[in-house]
């Protein structure tokens, strides 16, 4: 049986190193390796997209970073229950015509007994921001 530890339930060190390991999967830009954090039939809203399952996953994510270019996340502890870690994040990003993002949101997920993430809800909103202006 697949298992992403921590598992749930959570303590709040165990919600901030799921997160960080977040954080880390999604920076590498890796679809195939992340969509292994997540069951196989996930599902995800975000923002206006809704996605169900690994192989959607895959798909998502290397459309997002074939347009979302030199990106970098961050992601911050909100809360945590048993099985569920809400964080806010922020991440920037460049798109194709040379313009440049800064992405902020909030997130919730839900993990299932063994560690992977069965739901995620993502709202997003993005500002354009001048290149001297990124941090990440």
């Amino acid at each position: 049986m697949e298992q992403k530890h921590p598992l749930p339930p959570f303590t709040l060190e165990t919600a901030k190193q799921k997160i960080q390991m977040a954080e880390d999967a999604w920076n590498s830009q890796n679809p195939e390796k992340i969509a292994l954090a997540y069951t196989i039939d996930s599902e995800w809203r975000n923002r206006d997209t809704f996605v169900n399952g690994r192989e959607e996953i895959i798909g998502f994510l290397a459309k997002k970073w074939h347009n979302e270019l030199n990106y970098k996340l961050k992601k911050d502890y909100w809360s945590h229950s048993e099985n569920r870690i809400a964080v806010r994040f922020e991440y920037e990003y460049q798109n194709k015509e040379g313009k440049w993002f800064r992405a902020y949101g909030n997130e919730n997920w839900e993990f299932d007994e063994n560690g992977l993430m069965k739901k995620r809800y993502a709202s997003i909103n993005d500002l354009e921001i001048e290149e001297h202006d990124t941090y990440l």
